[in-house]
């Protein structure tokens, strides 16, 4: 009875384990809106920021997904900017003045519960590792034609990040960004 037990345990384990199945990272995108103020905010620009997904793993039955990033491969895509300009941006974001990517290479969401809602939707709570720091991050997320989409706005102060400040802060980054997402998970 003992043996039986065990093995129903381990089958069982086998099967939740089947039910994760890998992201398609290039498929699946996530990018960061950063808006500026200050005041003379209308002589900079606001900035897109495209972070691909490293990897992560979706179990739609067991309602979990992980996701990580690697910090040094985001990459700044603001239209209308000169190369040289861009590259600043992106150098400036890197630094240690901002995510830090030497001393925080990795940036990871794991949930820590999903909750069905009316009409394809989930409320997703999880934990959000950012730049050294861990917080809990409540999203909704909607299934559109088997991707999973939606936003979250966050606070770069709450992940210890100084938002960057110019010309004396006459120019400066919003604390608050927003985060645009479509996650697919891969064929089967």
């Amino acid at each position: 009875m003992r043996q039986l037990a065990l093995c129903l345990v381990l089958a069982a384990a086998c099967f939740a384990r089947a039910q994760a199945v890998p992201l398609d990272a290039g498929r699946s995108s996530l990018t960061i809106h950063v808006e500026k103020t200050g005041l003379f905010s209308a002589f900079a620009h606001n900035h897109s920021i495209e972070a691909p997904v490293a990897s992560g793993q979706l179990d739609a039955g067991g309602r979990s997904i992980v996701l990580t990033f690697h910090a040094k491969e985001m990459k700044v895509v603001d239209e209308g900017v000169k190369d040289s300009e861009r590259a600043e941006i992106d150098q400036m974001m890197k630094s240690d003045k901002v995510l830090d990517v030497q001393r925080f290479p990795e940036i990871r969401f794991s949930s820590t519960s999903v909750t069905p809602q009316p009409g394809d939707r989930f409320q997703v709570h999880g934990d959000l590792t950012l730049h050294g720091v861990t917080r809990p991050v409540d999203l909704t997320v909607a299934l559109v034609h088997d991707r999973y989409t939606g936003s979250v706005k966050l606070k770069q102060t709450d992940f210890g990040i100084v938002p960057v400040s110019i010309a004396g802060g006459a120019v400066k980054v919003k604390d608050v960004v927003e985060i645009v997402f479509e996650i697919v998970p891969a064929a089967k």
